[in-house]
């Protein structure tokens, strides 16, 4: 009892914490029963798609209830409102500027749509497909590392949402889902060229005439919409000479989740076309030519000597 009473003395005695303690424990409150909804709904709601939406919806409500009883909560006492806000801010420059970066950058990413659940992004070195954004992480599903491609390495990444101001952020999806590929062709000297030419031309519009004709539209708004050239979306084929073999450099627009698959089968079905060509046309493999053969000699004492022991 006496522990309660010194309370209260302390409490009619520091008005401004009190009001400051009060507010504090009723935004708790509010969020810890922001989360429980966010659950209930996550074990309850069978279609992903709209146990999502309403999750997002629940935690939008949630932080505008929390606006607006901030504003309410003080209203009528403008000093102790004006001396709350300064010591709330003191406390959180020092100690929870991450956790008010993340939310920032949530409703950044939310009103911005930098991404959606859905894209796939590389952010801060980490590459993988957007699962889920909330008010403090985004959570993605990673490709690549150990794995070649861009393929799913089986790590789920929660990643601070404050991370968006600190770098670039690359956005596989957003606006032009397709992205430019590309891979080399080694071709022996002495095939035929214009033939190896005309058959990789052929497989590759043949089998990318889907992705050319939906990125072309794609483009157009791109173009109208940002500062940028014009671009080719047609497959393109580059020759160089080199000194062992003619490379073909077959470029080409694919849509960004099939990058993988799409290279295997354009190689496969352009290797296959190669062998219906009688030898007219071969894939080059790496050579060494043996310029000079050295002499070796065995002297009396049985040790062996070449002519290029006395340089």
């Amino acid at each position: 009892m006496k522990s309660l009473e010194l309370i209260r003395e302390w409490m009619v005695a520091h008005p401004t914490s009190t009001t400051l303690i009060k507010y504090v424990i009723l935004v708790m409150l509010i969020i810890g029963f922001i989360q429980f909804l966010r659950r209930f709904i996550r074990k309850n709601l069978p279609n992903s798609k709209v146990k999502y939406k309403s999750q997002k919806g629940i935690e939008v409500i949630g932080y505008l209830i929390l606006v607006i009883l901030t504003l309410s909560y003080f209203t009528g006492n403008i000093k102790d409102f004006t001396l709350a806000i300064g010591l709330l801010s003191a406390g959180v420059a020092i100690t929870l500027q991450e956790l008010i970066l993340s939310i920032a950058g949530s409703m950044y990413i939310f009103f911005v749509k930098v991404y959606i659940p859905g894209d796939r992004i590389e952010i801060n070195g980490i590459k993988g497909d957007v699962i889920d954004v909330d008010s403090i992480y985004t959570t993605m599903m990673e490709i690549g590392e150990w794995v070649s491609s861009d393929n799913y390495s089986g790590r789920i990444i929660k990643l601070s949402n404050a991370f968006v101001f600190k770098g670039p952020i690359y956005n596989y999806s957003k606006d032009f889902p397709f992205i430019w590929d590309e891979f080399d062709l080694p071709i022996r000297y002495g095939s035929d060229v214009e033939m190896a030419k005309a058959i990789i031309i052929k497989v590759a519009t043949e089998n990318l005439s889907e992705y050319v004709a939906n990125s072309i539209t794609k483009w157009k708004d791109v173009v109208e919409r940002y500062y940028i050239e014009d671009a080719k979306v047609e497959p393109t084929l580059a020759i160089t000479m080199t000194d062992n073999w003619i490379q073909f450099n077959l470029r080409y627009i694919v849509d960004y989740k099939k990058r993988r698959l799409t290279k295997h089968i354009l190689n496969e079905l352009i290797g296959k076309e190669f062998e219906k060509t009688n030898g007219k046309v071969i894939l080059a493999s790496s050579t060494v030519e043996i310029v000079r053969i050295p002499m070796v000699n065995i002297n009396e004492k049985g040790i062996t000597q070449t002519d290029n022991d006395n340089y």
